[in-house]
């Protein structure tokens, strides 16, 4: 997605939950100077994932039961958003590609890394200190925003973690991209994050996250699956 189009669905998320442009910016901008020597290029993304068939993993609670679809589809190239690691190693899966802004368990994030996974940090006004704190702790890092990109950090859309790994694997070219355990209900998921300090937050983040995809899906390359018992608008049955 060009910047000049998400651009605004940005400001409609940065009205409603109050963030600062220039915070999240600043958060890229350190990002950048952070990964200077050990950022990879996108286009590793790209061979990953053109034309393949890709499931999107999030920490819903219907996670727990999808596991054995996930471990029958080898296949498949496996996305996973942050605190779904923890989900994925508990169960001896690898996940290609890791969706982070580093809420999900440090342990589990480095373990994945050094399992091969690709590690796509994201920098936001709220996670500066995480940043500090993780980063170095990777060899390899592909850096994105939500802002205005900066050398080394991109910006391909979306606003969650769940989310961003949908507009990842649509960006680069997916043949078909299957959700799974993306529930956006009034549930949280145990592997969300290892603290959810306000859960309404939560729950309003995941709708948004919901009303992305909703939009992308009208006028996605990839074919939409949803493995949901009520799959979300322009995402078909799996």
């Amino acid at each position: 997605m060009k910047f000049v189009d998400w651009f605004p669905y940005y400001q409609g998320i940065r009205a409603e939950f109050g963030y600062s442009t220039e915070k999240d910016q600043e958060a890229a901008n350190m990002l950048s100077g952070m990964i200077k020597r050990k950022a990879l290029d996108a286009k590793v993304l790209q061979k990953k994932l053109a034309g393949k068939d890709v499931f999107v993993i999030g920490a819903g609670p219907s996670l727990d039961e999808k596991i054995a679809l996930i471990k029958k589809n080898k296949s498949f190239v496996k996305i996973a958003a942050d605190g779904t690691v923890q989900a994925l190693l508990e169960n001896k899966i690898r996940p290609d590609i890791v969706v982070t802004d580093l809420d999900g368990s440090p342990a589990a994030l480095q373990k994945a890394e050094k399992m091969g996974a690709i590690m796509v940090v994201h920098a936001h006004g709220d996670n500066t200190e995480a940043l500090k704190k993780m980063v170095p702790k990777f060899k390899k890092v592909v850096g994105t925003t939500q802002v205005m990109p900066v050398q080394n950090v991109y910006n391909f859309g979306g606003f969650t973690d769940g989310d961003r790994c949908v507009f990842l694997a649509e960006e680069f070219g997916a043949k078909s991209i299957v959700l799974v355990g993306m529930d956006f209900g009034n549930v949280i998921g145990r592997y969300s994050k290892e603290e959810v300090k306000d859960p309404e937050l939560k729950k309003r983040k995941m709708q948004s996250g919901k009303h992305l995809l909703e939009m992308l899906a009208k006028h996605s390359r990839s074919k939409l699956y949803d493995t949901a018992k009520k799959p979300i608008k322009g995402f078909e049955p799996f």
